[in-house]
């Protein structure tokens, strides 16, 4: 611990308070150094010390220097300005973990940066650097930069855990919102399809949080099943979630009733499977569909689901957007709320 001699002033519990607010009010409390209690008696560290204090014991002595935590890992790197100004201003946080994407040029500065990361947030174990999603399967490259080596943790959203391992399963705490808005449309006695469920956030959220009939959770990703299966049992919902290990595309396959309510979280991709949704949906359904568009194609890819859907006999005759967060310069991750109607024959 580094020490710091300076002037104080000796004053008795009791006046404390008092003669700390005088002293803060006229500037002379020193902040740098922490005050020491002996006895009855509080030493406080003082820049100077007013004439009406001098009737106090004034002495010279160490005192321990206050470790400043810095607010932002920004304040413990010492890189060029340029590669200062490239870095991330935000990153996902999934329980123990940090996932931050970085420029190219950032690269070999990725420890430091993973290291500062480490030291500016306490319940943090391990930093990844990470690249985008990809693949059917919703994974992603990772790359531990900063403390344990270790992809696994238990990430708390809205009172419930969810175990996640973020490399070989899809996982989003920026969407904790939208699933309880989501969980808070839905009526009692629904039947709900999860169409793309990873560890089942969805899926839990409204079967904890709604009185759903019961929740269909698909996926065909089998570290997302495993972990779904935990997650259901862990918020103890085994009887109102079916976690369920298949591909999307045969949903009608394994779903044995007609759906009220479906989820489509798999942007860039979920209109590929509209069809699919629409064969397991009840004759009025709502879709929650998740995409990542540009603004000037959303009302053309709305336009394409209307198509798909008059394919299969249903009208789509409201639709509200939901601009949930910037994926990229000029685009969205955006949420549609669909309703779809059965026409009549």
């Amino acid at each position: 611990m580094t020490t710091k001699k300076t002037k104080a002033v000796c004053i008795p519990l009791t006046e404390v308070e008092s003669l700390r607010n005088i002293l803060r009010e006229r500037n002379l409390l020193r902040n740098d150094v922490s005050m020491v209690k002996q006895g009855k008696y509080m030493y406080i560290p003082v820049r100077d010390v007013p004439n009406e204090l001098t009737t106090y014991k004034i002495v010279t002595k160490l005192f321990d220097v206050k470790v400043v935590k810095p607010h932002c890992y920004k304040d413990l790197l010492k890189l060029p300005k340029k590669r200062m100004d490239e870095l991330p201003t935000s990153f996902d946080t999934i329980g123990a973990i940090i996932l931050i994407k970085l420029p190219k040029t950032l690269f070999s500065y990725r420890k430091q940066i993973g290291k500062a990361l480490l030291d500016t947030h306490k319940n943090i174990q391990t930093v990844c650097l990470v690249d985008p999603v990809a693949g059917e399967l919703r994974t992603r490259n990772i790359s531990i930069i900063a403390g344990e080596h270790r992809t696994q943790t238990t990430h708390i959203e809205h009172g419930l855990s969810f175990d996640v391992d973020v490399q070989t399963t899809y996982f989003s705490p920026r969407l904790a919102s939208e699933r309880k808005r989501v969980s808070d449309l839905v009526k009692p006695g629904e039947t709900i399809v999860d169409m793309f469920a990873g560890v089942a956030p969805f899926a839990i959220m409204i079967a904890r949080y709604a009185k759903p009939k019961l929740v269909y959770a698909i996926d065909k990703n089998p570290d997302a099943i495993k972990l779904a299966q935990q997650n259901v049992k862990r918020n103890h919902i085994l009887e109102t979630v079916e976690v369920i290990y298949t591909d999307a595309r045969d949903a009608r396959k394994v779903i044995p009733v007609k759906a009220d309510r479906i989820i489509m979280n798999l942007p860039f991709s979920a209109y590929m499977f509209f069809s699919v949704a629409l064969s397991i949906a009840a004759s009025k359904c709502i879709l929650h569909y998740y995409d990542i568009l540009k603004e000037e194609d959303i009302e053309e890819r709305i336009s394409l689901l209307k198509t798909i859907a008059a394919e299969q006999d249903y009208r789509l005759p409201h639709i509200s957007i939901h601009r949930i967060k910037s994926y990229a310069p000029r685009e969205f991750y955006i949420g549609l709320d669909i309703t779809a109607t059965k026409m009549p024959t």
